[in-house]
């Protein structure tokens, strides 16, 4: 049997601010997701939140892109926000529903997906990664060391299974197009593409040897879509562990280092990506730092069994102090480069109705 496992988050509303959100909308998102389950279009799911995220992860068989899939999914944000998230007034209730009207699939509406369909193997173990107060490039590093870099993942070297490599799919948000790259013949053109992780994104990882797909991530710009800022991206990943994927601490090993990412205050700051526990996974220095969090899923056919909470070990003790150390020296910066974005992006932020304020102020002038 396939099983299809759907990530599908949207932030709709925050409390208090950006930092975390309300229980009832767990509560509420969790009775409808239980409705479905009962129906059978569901096998499984788990509700979470990362920051002001709502969080459904899903299984069932119904493949990639599935319009009941993602009309459960809609039906439960829009619900959610008109019955919990307006008449608590959480703030940005409903800030990440783009659009008026579902037309068969979530892609381009707002919230962030991440799908794959599988045959499960005899033992199926799934890692699935949120992000809070960042993008989706966020994810191009640790993809790049979890699957092309063997001083991170000793598999590469001496696993047979995997030493032919991986296949990266990498996605131009801006061009909305698409290039597979090979590692390790590829390595260079990889890096050349996602080391800009605002414009080329890791969509994708197959296993080489057989296409097995192994990674799948969410690559929504919001700002894109919207033509302005609306809110962080805070973007999802799921992950396929052992037996002939990277084993599970070669990927938690990937977030060791707290890495600069964009998006923190006002989507508009660079800051490290800090691994957290669940009970961590609240947003409140300058709005963060940007922080992720990892569950361990055993999957039973389709079943969920966990979540384990990777993070939730004093083995990334080490990882959180060195972030809230480059939290606060980038912090000193201000509101000057490189802690605040480039031009380019902040385009996408309130900065040019400033600059607009500006414009008839200045005058022409010699060097």
């Amino acid at each position: 049997m396939k099983v299809t496992v759907s990530l599908i988050k949207a932030d709709i509303g925050g409390w208090v601010g950006h930092s975390t959100v309300h229980p009832k909308l767990i509560e509420f998102a969790q009775k409808k997701l239980q409705q479905a389950k009962e129906t059978g279009l569901l096998i499984d799911y788990y509700v979470f939140n990362v920051g002001d995220d709502l969080q459904l992860l899903m299984t069932h068989t119904k493949g990639d892109n599935n319009p009941e899939i993602h009309k459960l999914a809609w039906d439960t944000f829009v619900e959610a926000t008109e019955k919990v998230s307006k008449p608590l007034k959480l703030y940005g209730a409903g800030q990440d529903l783009l659009k008026d009207t579902f037309s068969g699939n979530v892609r381009g509406m707002g919230p962030q997906v991440a799908e794959m369909t599988f045959e499960e193997r005899r033992s199926e173990p799934i890692i699935v990664f949120a992000a809070d107060k960042t993008e989706p490039g966020a994810w191009n590093l640790p993809l790049y060391k979890m699957f092309a870099d063997p001083f991170n993942t000793a598999g590469l070297v001496i696993d047979p299974s995997m030493h032919d490599g991986f296949t990266f799919e990498v996605y131009d948000v801006i061009e909305h197009k698409y290039v597979r790259l090979n590692a390790p013949e590829d390595l260079y053109d990889l890096l050349a593409l996602i080391g800009t992780p605002g414009r080329y994104v890791v969509r994708r990882v197959f296993r080489k040897s057989d296409g097995e797909i192994a990674a799948v991530a969410s690559v929504s710009r919001l700002s894109l879509i919207a033509g302005r800022y609306v809110g962080k991206d805070d973007p999802v990943l799921i992950v396929r562990t052992q037996h002939g994927f990277p084993a599970v601490g070669e990927i938690l090993e990937a977030f060791a280092f707290p890495h600069l990412v964009a998006g923190w205050m006002r989507g508009s700051h660079h800051g490290p990506l800090m691994p957290v526990a669940l009970k961590n996974a609240k947003c409140t220095r300058f709005d963060g730092p940007p922080r992720v969090v990892a569950l361990g899923f055993q999957l039973h056919d389709g079943h969920l069994e966990g979540p384990n909470d990777l993070f939730d070990d004093p083995a990334f003790d080490y990882t959180r102090s060195m972030a809230q150390f480059i939290a606060d020296y980038i912090r000193r910066h201000g509101p000057f480069m490189p802690h605040r974005l480039g031009p380019e992006e902040m385009e996408y932020t309130t900065l040019p109705a400033v600059l607009e304020k500006l414009r008839d102020k200045f005058k022409p002038g010699e060097e």
